[in-house]
């Protein structure tokens, strides 16, 4: 669940705070009012920014936009990694994304707790007031990372002059492309979807890789983390598939609680999904068996398996590879480059 936290400095800011909160029901939201709370009372407004800029997916300041400036500037990372931060007025009259407006969600965050406190959403950005194509913003919506954020600016500003920007995709196209956008590679500034991030089609090439990749992994007993990230950097740099395209780990529940295993997950902040071995031997396909895996957890392959059932049935990308008493596998969940038609009209998700 992703994290909020709400900061207010009078009695009618704490109100509208908690009108605001409610409105996300889908995050874990904690409300700081700041001269309301007397426990509160000897806080520092820059300890409590530095500590959210880097535990939150999102801030909000229901005061003056100068304070929020203020208290965030010293904390920003960059485009790819800061949280999204709004700016609400006491009276809960206007939202004001200030932060993070398409890579973080704050435009869009802006509209939906607008639209629920009766407010008025000012959006600044460039793309979003002219109604032209986001490419950052359509990545987020899609679960994509955005590699090298610095070449955003060149995308968007392309589409800015009314030029025409390419799009690469190692993935199916569906939808009518947004204005301007075009499969022809003779733009000068582009953007391409695929695992390849070295790929350069564009004199100035922003790579997008969609987070669909699932690695299957299995184990000795008390095989510690570091080997098990060799291995999987192994079969990751053997499949040309990059960190930032994992979505998750899979393996069998007899490992759920296998340290190394948990220290990997931990040290890639990626979840670890289990499956039964009844579950895994009963995924539709083509998989390596092995007769010494049956008999040791019930299932004749574990790693194939389990990332396949991750990836909702999608394809194998790496089979079964073993290193030092670890199997990894590879699989890619079924996804597509899609537009639709509130994009085309500027209307960010």
């Amino acid at each position: 669940m992703k994290h909020a936290k709400f900061v207010s400095f009078t009695a009618v800011g704490a109100q509208t705070a908690q009108k605001a909160a409610a409105l996300l029901p889908d995050f874990l939201t904690e409300r700081y009012a700041r001269t309301v709370d007397p426990s509160l009372a000897g806080t520092q407004l820059a300890r409590f920014a530095q500590q959210a800029m880097v535990d939150c997916d999102l801030i909000v300041f229901v005061g003056a936009a100068g304070i929020a400036v203020r208290a965030v500037a010293p904390y920003l990372a960059g485009k790819a990694f800061d949280p999204a931060v709004l700016v609400i007025d006491e009276a809960g009259r206007f939202v004001i994304p200030i932060l993070s407006g398409h890579l973080g969600g704050a435009n869009a965050l802006a509209q939906r707790l607008a639209g629920g406190l009766g407010a008025q959403a000012v959006i600044t950005t460039a793309t979003d007031t002219r109604a032209a194509f986001a490419v950052d913003t359509w990545a987020a919506a899609h679960d994509c990372t955005v590699i090298d954020p610095e070449n955003i600016k060149y995308v968007s500003g392309a589409l800015l002059r009314g030029e025409t920007v390419g799009l690469g995709s190692d993935f199916p196209v569906c939808g009518r492309l947004p204005a301007q956008v075009s499969l022809d590679y003779a733009a000068d500034s582009g953007f391409v979807v695929g695992f390849d991030t070295k790929a350069a089609p564009f004199a100035h090439t922003l790579h997008l890789v969609p987070r669909i990749a699932y690695l299957g992994i299995g184990c000795r007993k008390g095989t510690d983390a570091q080997t098990i990230e060799a291995a999987a950097q192994a079969a990751l740099d053997a499949a040309g598939v990059p960190w930032e395209a994992v979505r998750g780990i899979a393996s069998i529940d007899v490992k759920q609680n296998e340290p190394g295993l948990l220290r990997f997950c931990q040290a890639h902040d990626l979840p670890l999904t289990v499956f039964s071995a009844e579950t895994l031997q009963n995924v539709p396909g083509d998989f390596t068996p092995s007769d010494f895996v049956a008999c040791t957890v019930g299932v004749d392959n574990v790693c194939e398996r389990a990332a396949v059932c991750a990836a909702s049935g999608g394809r194998l990308i790496c089979r079964k590879t073993a290193q030092n008493g670890v199997t990894i596998a590879l699989a890619q969940r079924d996804w597509r480059v899609e537009f639709d038609e509130k994009q085309l009209e500027g209307k960010k998700l």
